[in-house]
């Protein structure tokens, strides 16, 4: 399987124009096998109720089932089951699409094919929804360019229900620029139109892809790249004045500029092209301005960009040099805090060593993510917080209403809780960045 993508994915890169016309193949037992295992077990089951370890069992009589129905290009997909997620500071929700197991696994091996091809293709300033390459890598990536390029003006852009609005046709003609395998263009279409289910109610899809399934962030990040980053390479940095840079995650982006007047011209165009492919800005998320080295010389004060979770805002490091400092944003910080709030209440009654194992669990997947060069204080604002709160609900369950703080930090130091670390400093920070 490996040799075989490793193939194509040379040839790929060799023939930038060339169209692929046989690929079903490299979808076989051993992949489906192998994408089957790597899918956890605690997954959700789909419209089917099957958990992953019923598709395990069951392996043997749906793989060649699954086979045969893709080279006569008769596979049947399964509709989603419909989930809906709270966003982060609103009431209203997110829709999440939740595929059958099995389903998912041939979502993976297809979306394993489809990434050999257009890994070779994709920009540098695309990093969501790839291999190896995440949030981390974009934040990096926007500190080196501010850092060391002439930005002085930043626009930050986000797409409304972009998931939702993604045109069928104009998805399936990107696909063919380089997939000409017609079973391959069969499964995807038979993805796109299989529906949501939700309520006991098959709901037909005309436009989008559910967002939760393997196959939704390769399509999404596919359509981006023709819409947006091509567009942007090819097409607007030519008829710029200045430096400008995209820096994109998924239907996150920030653009960078060295002048105003540049920035402005393509905000005006921008919704121009992404009405043409049926995308949308959110207005409360889209704004330009001015930050970087050169946006606070002759007294001007720079503003604060948002941008994957965190706060960027100018500053200076020890040696009074130009730098991103960054920290949590509060809203994150806020949600992080319920979180764990809400956690420790339930807890509160559970075994000391459970108790300090669930917290920790938490506070590690926290750091890992906001664990970035210059946000110690945010983190340690979060650790103050469980520090004070856990020995507020143990003394809740005492008997005398109080517990000793000599006792409590006795007992710290036998369960101790995870102290603030850094994951990630600048100058790892810098060695990330592939602009």
């Amino acid at each position: 399987m490996a040799t075989g993508l490793e193939r194509v994915a040379a040839k790929a890169r060799s023939y930038p124009k060339l169209r692929f016309t046989s690929l079903a193949h490299h979808i076989t037992s051993a992949s489906l096998c192998m994408n089957l295992n790597k899918i956890p077990h605690n997954t959700s089951p789909g419209v089917d109720g099957l958990t992953v370890e019923e598709t395990k069992k069951d392996f043997k009589r749906w793989l060649q089932q699954t086979l045969t129905s893709i080279h006569r290009q008769g596979y049947k997909a399964p509709p989603v089951k419909r989930a809906w997620i709270p966003k982060p500071g609103k009431k209203e929700k997110r829709p999440l699409g939740v595929p059958c197991i099995n389903d998912r696994a041939l979502q993976r091996s297809v979306a394993d094919v489809l990434n050999a091809i257009y890994e070779q293709d994709f920009l540098p300033c695309s990093m969501g929804g790839r291999p190896r390459l995440g949030a981390h890598h974009a934040l990096s990536t926007f500190n080196e360019v501010v850092s060391g390029r002439k930005v002085s003006w930043v626009l930050e852009a986000d797409l409304k229900n972009f998931f939702g609005s993604l045109d069928h046709g104009w998805l399936l003609r990107f696909v063919e620029h380089r997939v000409g395998d017609p079973r391959i263009l069969n499964l995807i279409r038979r993805w796109l139109k299989a529906g949501v289910m939700e309520a006991g109610e098959l709901q037909e899809c005309e436009e989008g892809t559910p967002q939760g399934g393997p196959i939704s962030v390769v399509l999404s990040n596919l359509y981006l790249h023709y819409v947006l980053d091509l567009w942007f390479e090819c097409k607007v940095k030519p008829r710029l004045k200045g430096e400008a840079w995209l820096i994109r995650y998924i239907d996150d982006f920030v653009v960078c500029f060295q002048y105003r007047s540049d920035a402005e011209r393509f905000m005006n165009v921008l919704p121009q092209r992404l009405e043409k492919f049926a995308l949308k800005l959110e207005p409360d998320k889209t704004r330009l301005v001015r930050f970087g080295r050169f946006a606070s010389r002759g007294g001007r004060r720079s503003e604060t960009v948002y941008f994957l979770g965190f706060t960027h805002y100018c500053t200076r490091n020890l040696k009074g040099n130009f730098m991103v400092g960054r920290r949590t944003e509060k809203s994150r910080l806020r949600r992080s805090i319920a979180k764990l709030k809400e956690l420790l209440r339930r807890i509160r009654h559970d075994p000391l060593h459970e108790q300090v194992t669930a917290i920790n669990r938490r506070l590690r997947g926290h750091y890992a993510y906001y664990g970035l060069g210059g946000n110690f204080r945010s983190m340690e604002k979060l650790y103050r917080f469980v520090d004070r709160y856990w020995y507020k609900m143990l003394c809740s369950r005492c008997r005398k209403g109080k517990i000793p703080w000599e006792k409590y930090h006795n007992l710290k130091q036998l369960l101790p809780l995870q102290k603030p670390r850094i994951m990630l400093p600048f100058m790892a920070m810098k060695s990330m960045a592939v602009l």
